[in-house]
Order: structure tokens, then C-alpha cells, then sequence
């Protein structure tokens, strides 16, 4: 991907090096899949910690200013240069859908943390992985996800870390449509099973938001060759399917969240071919 000495986001808040207050992510509510397991699912893109914690409150329950004298490795500094562009790069993508769309885009922020941080869905552990608060409309990145991703998951690549950004950027789209809080609200009326269908539809939709992004990026002929296909890789590998094979050696389809390797693979290249809201519709209108 093209980025170097392009436009880095203003809405980036670097709380690297703080302590995030609290003993990490409580693990409960019971996805029909063991603890360890729960939190892998959660960590692996499209996390949002009020699954776990019951929802969060509209305000942040601990202010924190920039980590100010944290210094990275001279790749951990790259990469937080790399996401800020990334970041900035949605914001204008979305800014003209909705636009285009009579709608008016509001800028989430980027929270850089290491090893746990507060908000306003609770207190998390970088355990999660990267995750969307629609509580405070900030993304929650720990950059040590990067080596995660290459290392654990075999999705090596600039594009693949950009497509994780991509994807939580997503679910804010999701939360400014309404569509989060529609799909929040089945909790309390279907049973276990049948809201994990729900949540698979969010994530899904999710990704194909992040195809849309990558459609504009590729207009602006800002992709390498090979981007698409890291994206996709990343994509593939944090299936539910995939996810569970690895953890327990078998699959529990009802208790899948996020969706199969496969429909994260095909609902984010729908995006990428489509390039418009419209036709990121994964819950077939059951939501109308």
C-alpha cells in the first residue's frame, strides 16, 4: 500500500505505555464455546467488548492523556504512523459515501494502548485484540496485533493490518446507521443460538464495509499488487471455522459470531467489487 508521507489522522489518541486501569476483560456471558476460545473469537476483528460486558455506558468512566514520553521500536513507530494514515484514508472514503448517501459522516478516534485500556464498554486486555466501543465511537488498537497476525495466523503484510482497521472502522459505520443498535436489541428477545446468527450478519457486513473502503483505495490507485490478496488472507484466517479448528480441533457452528472463513473472504471482496452501502445488506432486510 502507498502511504508514505501521505495525510496521517488527527483523531488518533496514544495511550501507549499507560496502565489501562483494572485487571483486563471480564470473560462471561457464554458463547457456547469455552473461555479461551471466547476471547480468541472476540480478539480476531470485529471485537466489541460489550458482548461480553452487557453494553456500555455513554461516557467513559477513565479519562487518559497522551502516553507523551512512550517511545517504540522504530517498527512499532512505523506502524502507528502506517494505522494513522489508514485511519485517515476511512475518514475520507466515508465522509463522501455518506455524503453521497445525504448523510453525515462523524470521524471515530484510534486508541494506541499496550496491554490494557479503559472504555467506555470496561476495561479490556490486549488479549482482545483490536475492537470497536460504540460507547465512546473509538477503535482500540494494541500494535503488538501486528506480529499476531503474521506470526499466529499466517497473514503477513501491510494491507492485511489495514484491513483490521478497515473492519473496526466498519462497525462505526454500522453504529452511526443504526444497525448496531437494532442488532443489540435481539439480545434480550432471541435465545443464544439465534442471536449468534445476528452477530455473524454484524461481522459480516463489518467486512464488507472494509471491501467497500478498499474499493476507493484502489481507485485511487493507491494499492500495491498482492494488497488485495493479504486483505483476503487476513480475512480467511479469523474465521470462526478456522479459529476453532486451531484452538480445539473441531467446529460449533451454533456458537460461530463472526462467520466462516469463507463468507468473511466473500463479503469483504462483495465490498471490494461493489464499492456502495447498498449492496452490503447481510441480513436479507430482517432488520427493516
Amino acid at each position: 500500500m502507498d502511504w508514505k508521507g501521505r495525510r496521517q489522522s488527527r483523531n488518533v489518541e496514544d495511550r501507549r505505555g499507560q496502565r489501562g486501569g483494572g485487571g483486563g476483560l471480564m470473560v462471561g456471558g457464554g458463547l457456547g464455546v469455552g473461555g479461551i476460545v471466547i476471547v480468541i473469537i472476540v480478539m480476531l476483528l470485529g471485537g466489541n467488548p460489550s458482548d461480553l460486558l452487557n453494553g456500555g455506558s455513554s461516557t467513559q468512566t477513565a479519562q487518559t492523556q497522551s502516553a507523551g514520553n512512550y517511545q517504540g521500536t522504530a517498527q512499532e513507530e512505523e506502524l502507528a504512523d502506517f494505522v494513522s494514515v489508514v485511519l485517515a484514508d476511512t475518514e475520507d472514503v466515508w465522509g463522501q459515501v455518506f455524503k453521497e448517501n445525504g448523510m453525515t459522516y462523524r470521524n471515530p478516534k484510534l486508541v494506541l494502548f499496550t496491554d490494557s485500556v479503559q472504555s467506555a464498554c470496561g476495561t479490556a486486555s490486549s488479549a482482545v485484540g483490536p475492537f470497536y466501543c460504540p460507547g465512546d465511537e473509538k477503535l482500540y488498537i494494541d500494535l503488538d496485533f501486528y506480529d499476531e497476525l503474521k506470526q499466529r495466523f499466517k497473514a503477513p503484510g501491510d494491507f492485511a493490518m489495514a484491513y483490521v482497521v478497515a473492519h473496526e472502522v466498519g462497525h462505526h459505520v454500522q453504529n452511526l446507521l443504526g444497525t448496531s443498535g437494532k442488532v443489540d436489541a435481539l439480545r434480550r428477545k432471541l435465545s443464544e443460538t439465534e442471536y449468534n446468527k445476528y452477530s455473524v450478519k454484524l461481522e459480516l457486513q463489518a467486512d464488507y464495509y472494509a471491501g467497500v473502503w478498499a474499493h476507493y483505495e484502489q481507485g485511487k490507485k493507491l494499492l500495491d499488487q498482492g494488497d488485495l490478496d493479504e486483505a483476503l488472507t487476513a480475512a480467511s484466517a479469523v474465521g470462526d471455522d478456522s479459529i476453532q479448528l486451531q484452538s480445539q480441533g473441531y467446529v460449533v457452528p451454533d456458537s460461530f459470531t463472526h462467520g466462516t472463513s469463507e463468507q468473511r473472504k466473500s463479503w469483504f471482496y462483495k465490498g471490494y467489487e461493489s464499492g456502495t452501502i447498498e449492496g452490503g445488506d447481510t441480513f436479507g432486510g430482517s432488520l427493516r
